[in-house]
């Protein structure tokens, strides 16, 4: 398994941006999969972006496309999640993830770092 630490939340004002950083270490980080999930309160855990081993793909949900931009430098271990545009609705705990490459859930998880956008 490899070992994940989130950064960079925090609390800002709507229309604000933050950018979120997620370490990895313990394993070949250029093997996997990388993605950014958050929860809100009372509501289930969501994918919110997600980006291939090689970079090439990403994937964006429809309430975030536009404003949020996941990459990752292999240099770093490191996946980034820049938010630009910040609504309130946006508020969750967000936690980074890893997916091996073919295996098809993400089974490693951060422990979370709560963004709060303040309307």
């Amino acid at each position: 398994q490899v070992q994940l630490v989130e950064s960079g939340g925090g609390l800002v004002q709507a229309g604000g941006s933050l950018r979120l950083s997620c370490a990895a270490s313990g394993r070949t980080f250029s093997s996997y999969d990388m993605g950014w999930f958050r929860q809100a309160p009372g509501k289930e855990r969501e994918l919110v972006a997600a980006i291939s081993w090689s970079g090439g793909r990403t994937h964006y949900a429809d309430s975030v496309k536009g404003r949020f931009t996941i990459s990752r430098d292999d240099a770093k271990d490191t996946v980034y999640l820049q938010m630009n545009s910040l609504k309130p609705e946006d508020t969750a705990v967000y936690y980074c993830a890893a997916r091996r490459v073919g295996v098809s859930n993400f089974t490693s998880w951060g422990q979370g770092t709560q963004v709060t956008v303040s309307s």
